[in-house]
């Protein structure tokens, strides 16, 4: 055939209903040419009906982006705390460790609802796939459980159980690191053109809003003066990687436009932007000198809200974005997704002919 379809009559036809089928190429805005590098070859649907389904994930999927990231976080600045200064920074580094088991409790609450049987998540640690985010993801809140509970359990021991306790701290301060981030790397490893499209970044931003989380909840907690210096670095830095990444991924995923709606309208767009806006608010306030215990908590309440919306923005946008075909059949057709894997476009034209060449220039493929 020759418009794209490609048919080897020798060895089959297209005939019956839709086979002649001919759909209306879009014109490509000029700014999306000009940011990749080449044009994205028509907006073809298959009856405008969506390619891939949405997730069957509930509001208690995103909750748990947010708990297991503020939790792990957290665990993670109380680990360190432990190993620079376990005596001025006490009352931070008990409560990182209670933080660790409430918030594994709730966790794990939230995946075993989600699942919908208790069995269900202890037959997922019958197996170990390190190629499946969501098998190690389940390990990682197993250790991270374990040895939080344990050190959270220590500290109110003898003194010889709390070397025990803080050696445990440290590990499950590493497992909260990949706790955090490893819910990014699952929805990022989908087809989902919203999720699919950033997914580089994406981990990089559930870790970052993970530290705003939890440096959030360590305002409205409070401390001494030393422990509210560490929090306030910390979360400075959580605040602007999270707003940095918060870009970039905007930038990555607008090469797209139809992806990119999710992100610029509706609800999902609304919750998207608050986002940014109350973890810029949070960041100023959190960077004010001298600040009161009244301000720290303002700016806790902020952040926390910031971080929330992230990751329901972020949950909604991809449940919008699945539903979307032309976001789907434009992502393939830019070159994006399977080409970044095997180097060969899929067939966008007539003739056997692909959308891009497989050589680079500069990092810009060639259209053919």
């Amino acid at each position: 055939m020759s418009d794209g379809r490609n048919i080897n009559s020798s060895l089959g036809s297209l005939s019956g209903e839709g086979s002649q089928q001919q759909g209306d190429a879009a014109v490509v805005p000029s700014k999306v040419m000009v940011t990749t590098g080449y044009g994205i070859p028509g907006n073809r649907t298959y009856y405008d009906h969506p390619v891939i389904k949405k997730s069957v994930w509930s509001w208690d999927i995103p909750a748990y982006y947010y708990v297991g990231g503020a939790t792990g976080t957290a665990m993670a600045l109380g680990a360190a705390a432990t190993l620079l200064n376990r005596e001025e920074l006490s009352g931070l580094i008990l409560r990182s460790r209670l933080i660790a088991v409430a918030g594994s409790t709730i966790s794990a609450y939230f995946l075993i609802h989600d699942l919908g049987r208790p069995e269900r998540f202890l037959n997922m640690m019958r197996v170990f796939r390190p190629t499946s985010p969501m098998s190690v993801g389940a390990w990682i809140l197993t250790f991270f459980s374990t040895t939080g509970g344990f050190a959270a359990v220590a500290e109110f021991g003898p003194r010889w159980a709390r070397g025990l306790g803080d050696a445990a701290a440290v590990v499950s301060g590493l497992f909260g690191l990949g706790l955090a981030g490893y819910t990014g790397v699952l929805v990022a490893h989908t087809t989902v053109p919203v999720w699919q499209r950033p997914h580089r970044l994406m981990p990089a931003l559930f870790l970052s809003s993970g530290v705003t989380g939890a440096a959030s909840l360590f305002d409205l907690l409070g401390g001494n003066e030393m422990e509210q210096r560490a929090v306030a670095i910390f979360g400075t830095a959580g605040k602007l990687a999270e707003l940095g990444f918060a870009h970039f991924m905007e930038q990555h995923v607008a090469t797209v436009p139809e992806a990119a709606r999710p992100l610029e309208e509706g609800i999902t767009g609304l919750l998207w932007k608050s986002a940014k806006v109350l973890t810029a608010a949070s960041l100023v306030l959190s960077m004010v000198p001298h600040a009161g215990r009244r301000v720290r908590r303002v700016a806790g309440v902020l952040g926390t809200l910031g971080s929330l919306c992230v990751r329901f923005g972020v949950h909604y946008a991809g449940q919008s974005s699945a539903m979307n075909p032309r976001a789907s059949f434009q992502q393939q057709r830019s070159g994006q997704g399977a080409f970044e894997v095997t180097g060969r476009a899929a067939v966008a034209g007539p003739g056997d002919t692909r959308a891009f060449s497989e050589p680079e220039t500069n990092g810009i493929r060639k259209p053919l």
